[in-house]
C-alpha cells in the first residue's frame, strides 16, 4: 500500500534550511570581503549576490517542478547542446586573464557554459547508466570495462574541451562527477583500483617527465598552471608570484586563531592585498574573521547537507534518479573540498568556487539547479508501506 502525500509533504526541508544558512554565510563573507579594493560600497556585491540567490532560487525551483523522468528524453539534446556552446567558446568565446571560457551576450552580459555542462554531464551519465543497470549483467573485468569505456565515452569529450580554455579546475570537477558516476554504476572495487592505480601512475609519469623532458611537460601542463603548483609546493618562494594569493590567505586563516577577528575585522581580509576575497579565495574570510569556529560551523554545514543528498540518493527507487542525486554529490563534495584545500595549501589553485558561499552567477545558479534536481527526486520518490512496488 503507498502513503500519498503532498509535494509540501515531500519537501526536504532540512536540506533546504542548510541551503538557507549557507547564503546567509554567504551574504555576511561577501559584505565582509568586500573592501575599498573593489568597491566603495560594501553593499554592491552584496545586492548582487542576493539578486543570484533569487534567479537561482526561481531555476531550483523549475528544476523541481518538471518531473525527472522526463529529462530521459532530453539528455542527448542536452549533452549535444552542452557540446556546442563548449565548442563555440574555443573558437569564439571571450579571452580573460589568459583563459577563453565566456560567451558573451547583448548588454554587457556573458556566461559560462561549462558551468551548465556539469548539469548535462550529470543527467546524460544519469541516463545511460539507467539503461545500463536495467539489464543484469555478468559480473566480470569485460562487462566492467565496457561499463567504464562508456561512461568515459560521455565524460571526457566536454572534459577536454573544457581543459584546453583552460580551465583545469571546472574540468577537475567533471571528473569528479565521472568518478562519483563509476561508483555508482556496480563496477567491481577492483576495477575501481586498478582506475585509481592508472590516475596514480599518469601524475607519476608527469612529474618524471617534469624532471627529464621539460619541453614536453609543458605542452602538456601550461605555464600559469605550473607556476600555481610551485606557489602550491612552497608559497614563501613564491610570494612574488603565483604564491602571493595563497601565503596571504595562509597567513589569514592562521590569524583567525579560535574565534576570529570579528566581522570586518580581520587585517588581512580587510587590507585589500588578497585578491578575489570575495570570490574564489572566501573561505580566508570566514577564517580569519570568525575563527576556528566559525570553518568548523561552515565545513559542518557542508556535511550535513551531503549527507541529506546520500539519504535521498538510497532512498530513491528509482536509479535514474539515485544516478542523478550520486552526480550531485560528486559535484558539490569536490568543489567543496578543492576550494578549501586551496585556501588553506593542501591543493593546488584552481580557481573553483566555493558552493553557495562565493559570489558569482554561473556557477551558483549550477549548484541551485542540482539542488532542485535532487529536491525534484526527493519530492517524486514513492514510499510503500509494505515494500517497493514491483
Amino acid at each position: 500500500m503507498q502513503e500519498r502525500k503532498t509535494t509540501f509533504q515531500q519537501l526536504d526541508y532540512t536540506l533546504l534550511f542548510l541551503l538557507f544558512v549557507l547564503m546567509c554565510i554567504s551574504l555576511l563573507a561577501i559584505y565582509s570581503g568586500t573592501t575599498e579594493q573593489y568597491t566603495a560600497d560594501r553593499m554592491f556585491y552584496v545586492k548582487r549576490q542576493i539578486v543570484w540567490f533569487g534567479i537561482g532560487t526561481i531555476l531550483m525551483l523549475a528544476a523541481m517542478s518538471i518531473d525527472y523522468e522526463l529529462f530521459k528524453n532530453f539528455s542527448i539534446p542536452l549533452y549535444a547542446l552542452g557540446m556546442v556552446l563548449l565548442l563555440l567558446v574555443h573558437f569564439f568565446g571571450i579571452e580573460h586573464n589568459g583563459a577563453q571560457r565566456w560567451i558573451g551576450i547583448e548588454g554587457g552580459f556573458r556566461f559560462q557554459p561549462s558551468e551548465f555542462v556539469k548539469i548535462f554531464v550529470i543527467i546524460t551519465l544519469a541516463h545511460l547508466l539507467y539503461h545500463i543497470t536495467k539489464t543484469p549483467r555478468e559480473k566480470s573485468f569485460k562487462s566492467d570495462a565496457i561499463v567504464i569505456g562508456k561512461i568515459l565515452a560521455v565524460g571526457l569529450p566536454p572534459f577536454a574541451l573544457i581543459l584546453v580554455q583552460p580551465d583545469l579546475g571546472t574540468a577537475l570537477v567533471i571528473g569528479a562527477i565521472i568518478f562519483s558516476m563509476i561508483l555508482m554504476s556496480g563496477v567491481t572495487y577492483r576495477m575501481i583500483g586498478l582506475l585509481s592505480s592508472l590516475v596514480i601512475m599518469a601524475i607519476a609519469f608527469l612529474v618524471w617527465l617534469h624532471n627529464n623532458y621539460f619541453s614536453l611537460f609543458t605542452k602538456v601542463i601550461k605555464d600559469h598552471q605550473l607556476s600555481r603548483i610551485y606557489a602550491w609546493l612552497d608559497p614563501s618562494a613564491n610570494i612574488g608570484g603565483e604564491g602571493y594569493q595563497l601565503y596571504h590567505a595562509i597567513q589569514g586563516i592562521g590569524a583567525g586563531k579560535l574565534y576570529g577577528s570579528g566581522l570586518a575585522q580581520g587585517a588581512k581580509s580587510q587590507s585589500g592585498i588578497i585578491p578575489e576575497l570575495h570570490t574564489d579565495f572566501i573561505f580566508t574570510v570566514i577564517g580569519e574573521e570568525f575563527g576556528f569556529v566559525g570553518a568548523t560551523v561552515l565545513i559542518v554545514v557542508y556535511f550535513l547537507l551531503l549527507y541529506r543528498l546520500v539519504i535521498i540518493a538510497f532512498s530513491c527507487n528509482n536509479t535514474f534518479g539515485t544516478y542523478i542525486v550520486a552526480g550531485t554529490i560528486g559535484l558539490i563534495l569536490f568543489q567543496v573540498f578543492q576550494n578549501i584545500a586551496m585556501t588553506i595549501g593542501l591543493m593546488p589553485i584552481t580557481g573553483l568556487a566555493l558552493p553557495f558561499i562565493s559570489y558569482g552567477g554561473s556557477a551558483l545558479l549550477t549548484n541551485m539547479i542540482a539542488i532542485g534536481l535532487v529536491l525534484n527526486v526527493n519530492v517524486r520518490t514513492k514510499h510503500y508501506m509494505f515494500g517497493e512496488e514491483d
